[in-house]
């Protein structure tokens, strides 16, 4: 496996309303987008930095991923995601490398992109996602 580029940094945020202000007036950056992905139970605000994506997510549901990120961690940076090739290549060649894998095959996510996440237990603590823009082959 061997990434692209990094595809965006993934921040878990309280409130979108309140969070996209300081990017846009205090950073300087433009939010592009708003999106709900209702399976995974969040809104999504992403900006543009260089190639690089910041993705601001926002929990749907108090029950949530986002929701009980931030009950045990507070606001913060939640994952790192890497554009790949290939996600399902991907996914096969680092398991048989003995990664944690959560997702053992790849779901829709934010911007109609093909995604799956690896356990931070596999990962020096960082929670890693895998992106692939089908749409681009």
């Amino acid at each position: 496996m061997k990434p692209t580029h990094i595809e965006h940094i993934g921040i878990a945020v309280s409130s979108l309303e309140e969070a996209i202000p300081y990017y846009e007036m205090v950073l300087g950056l433009k939010c592009y987008s708003i999106e709900e992905v209702a399976d995974q139970k969040v809104r999504t605000a992403f900006f543009m930095v260089g190639q690089t994506k910041i993705e601001l997510l926002e929990s749907t549901d108090p029950e949530g991923t986002i929701s009980k990120f931030i009950e045990k961690r507070g606001e913060g940076i939640h994952h790192l995601a890497f554009a790949v090739g290939n996600i399902e290549e991907s996914l096969s060649e680092l398991s048989l490398a003995g990664v944690k894998l959560i997702d053992q095959s790849p779901r829709k996510g934010a911007e109609g992109l093909s995604i799956a996440f690896l356990h931070p237990k596999s990962t020096f603590g960082v929670l890693t996602e895998l992106c692939e823009d089908k749409n681009k082959k």
